[in-house]
């Protein structure tokens, strides 16, 4: 019976700018302006019965600002721009950063808005101006999210009426998987030591030249410490060659298979943290899901590939 009424209908989505025109604007009084409306009543009944020109006048004077009010409700959003500027891509578990713009085209300054997605914010915007504006929205799981309904909306300039507008953008984010936590180190433990064990045996056979020193970090082969340098009191440094053809290689793969959760969404967070730590680090990594990989590189290309095909896995169920 209401499918065809527009107040009953659901919210067009728009993709990236939307002018409340007044398809987009609806108006209701409140309960102060029912409260003020009832009031308006009786005072219009006591004149009737007492024949009263003051209560007449009263009333009709009440009247006319509830009437009066309408108008200017309407006008408080009424010609209003708001512009999506953009989502950030984020990790399951954060907070998604939305960045709108609203303007005021008009030559009436806006005072007493309410924007906000669950939760309001108060502003107020002059004739011909522009506002930047942020809001937050946590991300729960993986995937393609849809934009939660904005609403703006004032109760300008007595609180009679409440005047709003719903709009939700068609635009969606991409959440990548949860981050493992930072103790997960990189599946190439193994290829390292083989690396390094080639780079001691080529270079003591001449096969290899050495290159220089580096200061020692947590994690680096005891081997390869500069032990002179050490006796001399110049600190802690190991030495570094230069990698043979053999060794170069060697290969990082961060696969599916080379996680040790059990879960899929742990299995798909590990591999995230290895994605992300492999990149921070300069490496060439190659990336394999079941169905799907990529061979070793690195570099932004590279690395959105790899998490956007984290956030988009599904597995495939054989019956």
């Amino acid at each position: 019976m209401f499918k065809n009424i527009r107040f009953f209908k659901r919210d067009n989505t728009v993709e990236k700018v939307v002018d409340l025109n007044h398809q987009r604007v609806f108006i209701l009084p409140t309960n102060k302006g029912l409260s003020f409306l009832v009031l308006i009543a009786i005072l219009f009944l006591i004149a009737f019965v007492y024949n009263n020109n003051l209560c007449y006048l009263l009333a009709f004077l009440l009247s006319s600002i509830f009437l009066i009010s309408i108008l200017h409700s309407y006008q408080s959003i009424f010609g209003l721009r708001l512009e999506l500027i953009g989502c950030n891509k984020v990790f399951a578990g954060e907070m998604a950063e939305v960045n709108l713009l609203l303007s005021n085209p008009g030559n009436i300054d806006r005072v007493n808005l309410n924007i906000g997605f669950s939760k309001s914010n108060k502003l107020s915007l002059g004739k011909q101006k522009q506002k930047k504006l942020t809001f937050f929205l946590f991300v729960e799981k993986r995937g393609w999210h849809r934009m939660n309904k904005i609403v703006i909306s004032s109760t300008y300039p007595f609180g009679f009426f409440t005047v709003w507008s719903p709009i939700r953008f068609s635009k969606k984010y991409l959440a990548y998987p949860a981050l493992a936590s930072d103790n997960c180190p990189l599946p190439m433990m193994d290829i390292e030591e083989s690396v390094e064990e080639e780079l001691m045996n080529s270079s003591i056979a001449g096969g290899d030249d050495f290159y220089g020193l580096k200061t020692y970090q947590d994690g680096d082969a005891i081997k390869q410490i500069d032990w002179k340098s050490f006796a001399k009191g110049q600190g802690l440094y190991i030495k570094q060659f230069q990698k043979n053809a053999t060794a170069s290689n060697q290969q990082l793969w961060l696969d599916y298979d080379f996680t040790t959760a059990s879960d899929l969404e742990e299995k798909l967070s590990q591999l995230c943290r290895w994605v992300v730590d492999a990149e921070k680090q300069g490496l060439d990594y190659g990336f394999s899901l079941p169905g799907f990989s990529l061979q070793p590189s690195h570099g932004l290309n590279h690395y959105q590939q790899c998490l956007e095909a984290l956030a988009l896995y599904r597995p495939v169920v054989i019956d």
